[in-house]
């Protein structure tokens, strides 16, 4: 079993730069299905980190007051059906409140070809997913994961091993990537190959910064996937990547409040995206 520190170079290896050829829909469209009547913001956070990471179309699904609020922050969004490569899914939603129409709708794409990034209130689906997956827990929802398995909480306390170890077994177990949030980020795939990601900054702990994340690896895994299928492994690479732009987002939203860093908001993350992506295709020579 392998395990990398992720960085910049192979952020970049991941990120799809635009040519003269490309068109809207070659770049990738991401399918966002987040927020609720409860926690529209999600839903906000989630199509502004997908556009500001350099996707070529976002698709928003949800309700009513969200949809309202998307347009009103992101007009170029589009809310009518269409060709979809990635879905973003489960971000700003509680599994207990969903109903069954919901439930179905999120199995049918959790059981399509395109890939999906599962989140916060859509993880309890993917144990039967059949789509290529890659789920995006923090520590209480992966906790949560693994004890449907009967598997003991980890220790709050656990090292950096002990975390990679529980993430492989989990990815093997979904035969899915898997991102477990954290000071250190660690993602894994079914092969049991672990990515440390230590781009971040105590400052992302913060409300609606996941959010921001789930939105940003929508879009890196619709740029791949409008390029060809992707496996579970280049799933967690594109996942990887996207935690890193994410990580080093929140250090420059933080490093501008002046002196060793200050607090930031989710869209301060978010609106600092578009400048770390130009520094790391330049940092590849594209």
């Amino acid at each position: 079993m392998t395990a990398m520190e992720w960085d910049a170079a192979h952020t970049g290896r991941s990120l799809r730069k635009p040519t003269d050829a490309d068109d809207k829909y070659s770049r990738g469209v991401v399918g966002i299905r987040t927020g609720s009547t409860a926690y529209p913001g999600a839903a906000v956070l989630g199509v502004e980190a997908a556009w500001r990471t350099g996707t070529g179309m976002v698709r928003y699904v949800g309700p009513r007051r969200a949809e309202d609020l998307v347009l009103a922050r992101r007009p170029e969004t589009v809310t009518e059906p269409g060709r979809v490569q990635a879905w973003v899914i489960g971000s700003g939603t509680d599994a207990a409140a969903r109903d069954d129409d919901e439930t179905a709708a999120l199995r049918a794409l959790l059981s399509g070809p395109a890939p999906v990034v599962v989140d916060a209130g859509a993880l309890d689906l993917a144990v039967d997913a059949a789509a290529p997956v890659v789920v995006t827990p923090h520590r209480r929802e992966f906790d949560r994961v693994r004890a449907g398995w009967g598997i003991a909480a980890l220790a709050a306390d656990a090292s950096d091993e002990a975390r990679a170890d529980a993430v492989r077994d989990v990815a093997a177990r979904l035969g899915a990537a898997v991102l477990l949030k954290g000071a250190v980020t660690i993602v894994a795939d079914p092969e049991g190959a672990v990515r440390f990601v230590r781009a971040g900054t105590p400052w992302l702990a913060t409300a609606g910064t996941g959010d921001v994340l789930a939105g940003a690896m929508g879009a890196v895994v619709a740029a791949r996937a409008a390029d060809g299928a992707l496996d579970a492994a280049a799933l967690a690479d594109a996942a990887a990547a996207a935690a890193w732009l994410h990580g080093r987002a929140g250090v420059a939203a933080a490093s501008a409040r002046g002196g060793s860093g200050g607090p930031v908001t989710a869209l301060d993350v978010a609106g600092m995206l578009p400048g770390i992506v130009a520094d790391v295709l330049a940092l590849a020579g594209r």
